[in-house]
Order: structure tokens, then C-alpha cells, then sequence
């Protein structure tokens, strides 16, 4: 049922949010904390709970797209003259990806893959903004997917641009770049800032306390 995690909205049947989230919930609760970055340092930063299993369709990411699990080890300061970049990037993807399901498009329910011409569901969106946004000199672990409930309590994907100070979504929904805790959203689980071909819970925003 997992696999269904992440379907466009366009193309979701409704579903339980908290349903969801109870599952989502054991399976965090089954993996061991981490010790570095359990804290929150500010309200704007994403709280990292413990390490999480990745969602179904995440499992062969990093063999399909290396890039997607990449670490430079730098860190890029996120000014306005980048910030510009971010946008057009995630105004261009929203506007040129046509919403397609993995269903109508693969015949299967769930596939992690850069758009086609046909277009994409909501983590290919994700994957093409930051495949584009890694090219234009981000490094790859300022730039992680989440797994959320939207505020229809519906499962959805996003990519988080962390800048240091605050953490910003990147939404297929919107062209508005706004802060994690603003959104609505339920942040579920991220690719784990230090070892992107992890997963870490988040468990926060939305439905849930930020703390």
C-alpha cells in the first residue's frame, strides 16, 4: 500500500491522511534515532527525528540517478541572485511538466523517473528541479525531497531547498516558494541532509506539532 505514497493530486484518489500518517508513524518509530541533528535549531529549519525507511518508489533512486543521493560536501549561501535561479527553475518545471499519473503513464502504481514528454507526478517534478537546480551550482544535499500529507490530508512530494537559516519548498501545486511551516503541510519523512541516499522522519507541520 506504501507505494501509493506519493501520487499527484491531479490523479490521487482521496484517501485517510491519518491513516497514513499511523503507518507512516510505526515505521519511523521502528529505526534507531540519530544523534547528530535530532535538534531543531529554529522553527524554520525541518526537524529530523530518526532514520526512516525510504518510500517504495525512493529504493532504486540512487542506482537510476546518482545525482539524487549526491553529496559535495559544500555549502552554497543562498542569496537573492540564486534565489532568482530557484524560482525560474521551479516556475519553468511547473509550467512545462504536464501532471500525469504513474498509473496512466507506467501502468504501475508507484515509479520514481525524471518527466517524460508525456509529463510526471509530483516527485518527478521534485527530481527535475533539482537535477536543474544542481546544474546551476546548488550542491545536492541543499536540495532533499520530502515525503508530506498535503492539506487535503493527501500524500504528495516536494523538494526542499535548505538554505542554512530556513528551509523552503519547492511545490508542483504552487510557484510560491514558502517556508516548510508555512505550507500546511504535514512533513512525513526527508532525504537525510548528510547522507541523501537515506531517509530520516520528520513528523511535523500540518496535522502535527513543529517541536
Amino acid at each position: 500500500m506504501l507505494a501509493r505514497l506519493f501520487h499527484h493530486s491531479h490523479a490521487r484518489a482521496p484517501r485517510t491522511g491519518i491513516a497514513w500518517l499511523a503507518i507512516v508513524i510505526g515505521l519511523s518509530s521502528t529505526m534507531p534515532a540519530l544523534a547528530i541533528d535530532a535538534r531543531r535549531p529554529t522553527v524554520d529549519m525541518i526537524p529530523i527525528r530518526a532514520e526512516a525507511h525510504p518510500p517504495p518508489g525512493a529504493r532504486g533512486l540512487c542506482a537510476t540517478y546518482d545525482w539524487a543521493c549526491a553529496t559535495s560536501g559544500q555549502f552554497l549561501p543562498i542569496g537573492e541572485s540564486v534565489m532568482q535561479t530557484v524560482r525560474a527553475v521551479n516556475s519553468k518545471a511547473n509550467r512545462i511538466i504536464r501532471p500525469v499519473s504513474d498509473i496512466n503513464q507506467y501502468r504501475i502504481a508507484e515509479r520514481w523517473s525524471l518527466p517524460t514528454a508525456r509529463g510526471g507526478d509530483c516527485e518527478d517534478y521534485a527530481l527535475y528541479k533539482k537535477r536543474e537546480l544542481i546544474r546551476a551550482g546548488i550542491p545536492a544535499e541543499q536540495l532533499l525531497i520530502a515525503a508530506v500529507l498535503d492539506r487535503k490530508r493527501q500524500s504528495h512530494a516536494v523538494l526542499i531547498l535548505r538554505t542554512g537559516t530556513q528551509d523552503l519548498v519547492l511545490d508542483n501545486m504552487t510557484s510560491r516558494i514558502l517556508p516548510w511551516h508555512k505550507t500546511g503541510y504535514t512533513f512525513l519523512r526527508l532525504q537525510d541532509p548528510r547522507q541523501p541516499a537515506r531517509w530520516v522522519s520528520v513528523m511535523a507541520g500540518g496535522m502535527l506539532p513543529n517541536s
